[in-house]
């Protein structure tokens, strides 16, 4: 009877130890799929998910709505009211301080892809801060990040003031070519109305 319990023992021992070689096998399989290269990482996390960027910045004590309109070659223009279409996409509308947990006031679009032509971006003073006058002004930034960048470039930097409630001002007229090169001479500020009415 003693010879059975020490057999039945070893027994169960050899199979705790088999199951858990087992496990560890399996673990240490699973480590790369569970854990990927840091390299792979850090390159997707500085990668920018868009092409051409168009940033406007406006001072943060302003309570004021400035909208950023664009309109990328062969597009309608993306706004507040239109907030994408297959190209441009709105990422941030900022309502200066109205549900903001930012002290910035800051509004961006992004482009899938590099559209040669001619690009319009504007700015529209929606709202006005009713304790501060205008004439306010807009930074407006155009990076493009090519496939030969590690990083978007800045290709377009211009101040602009807006002086009236519903002013509409186009601040850059640019064209690109294939590669997201500026062309040269291409860049005016002749005025183009961009602004949707979503209710006309």
């Amino acid at each position: 009877m003693e010879e059975f319990d020490d057999d039945s023992g070893t027994i169960f021992r050899d199979v705790i130890l088999l199951a858990l070689s087992g496990f560890v096998a399996l673990v240490v399989m699973m480590i790369p799929f569970i854990n990927p290269p840091a390299e792979t990482e850090l390159e997707t996390s500085t990668t920018e998910p868009g092409n051409v960027i168009v940033e406007i910045h406006w001072p943060p004590e302003l309570d004021a709505d400035i909208d950023l309109w664009v309109r990328a070659p062969g597009d309608i223009p993306v706004g507040y009211s239109n907030k994408g279409t297959a190209l441009v996409n709105l990422l941030r509308d900022d309502l200066g301080q109205f549900n903001d947990l930012t002290e910035s006031n800051y509004e961006v679009t992004y482009s899938r892809g590099i559209v040669a032509g001619e690009w319009i971006v504007n700015l529209h003073a929606f709202r006005m801060d009713p304790e501060r006058p205008p004439p306010y002004t807009i930074r407006t930034v155009v990076s493009v990040m090519r496939p030969d960048f590690l990083r978007p470039v800045q290709i377009l930097e211009k101040q602009t003031d807006l002086t009236r409630l519903g002013q509409e001002r186009t601040v850059f007229r640019f064209k690109l070519n294939q590669e997201g090169k500026l062309i040269r001479g291409s860049t005016n500020d002749l005025q183009r109305s961009l602004v949707i009415d979503p209710d006309g």
